[in-house]
């Protein structure tokens, strides 16, 4: 009889522990963790970005789609070595930084940008220049990848400083900043590469 009774009450007390401790303790903890980032998510999102971060982000991801376009070519077009290794950086850095902007309009609202939206003040290769770049090969494509890329950072290097200047957005604004940092120092090599 006692030790029915022991099988019994050592299941029921477990059960009751569960329900009554850890399980009520995680859910605390959990929708105490879900309240915060919730309320960090909706609260902070919608004040810290600014129209300027939105046409950033907008003008920016076209900016780097092209760029990786003619970095790719670099690959199998390009005679240098330094040519194909610097060609790879600027795809590997500028890839993800795609990824990462067009997250961020998708939680800001806003909407994603168009072929119309690409800007040719901004280091932005025309589509005769892409052409042009693609029949290349060689030490042709080296010099004419160089030269195009050199304007292509300096474009993006005005976006983001003006990013910095006018955003509100601390990611955004901290992108912009990696990015003059970044290529300021690409366009110092292809500099170095071009002479």
């Amino acid at each position: 009889m006692k030790r029915a009774f022991s099988l019994l009450v050592v299941p029921v007390a477990a059960l009751t522990l569960t329900a009554c401790g850890s399980g009520n303790n995680k859910d605390h903890a959990m929708s105490g963790h879900s309240m915060a980032g919730h309320s960090m998510g909706t609260s902070s999102a919608p004040a810290s970005h600014n129209a300027q971060d939105v046409m950033f982000a907008q003008m920016m991801i076209p900016h780097h789609q092209q760029a990786v376009v003619m970095a790719k070519q670099a690959a199998t077009k390009a005679s240098s070595p330094q040519v194909k290794t610097l060609a790879g950086q600027i795809e590997q850095a500028q890839a993800p930084e795609i990824q990462k902007m067009t997250g961020w309009l998708k939680t800001w609202g806003a909407s994603q940008p168009s072929e119309s939206s690409m800007h040719m003040g901004d280091g932005m290769m025309s589509a005769q220049d892409m052409k042009n770049l693609g029949n290349l090969s060689g030490k042709p494509f080296d010099k004419a990848f160089l030269q195009m890329m050199t304007k292509h950072h300096q474009g993006a290097i005005t976006m983001a400083k003006t990013e910095q200047a006018q955003g509100s957005s601390a990611d955004a604004k901290a992108l912009a900043s990696s990015i003059v940092t970044s290529q300021s120092a690409e366009i110092t090599e292809m500099q170095k590469l071009l002479n």
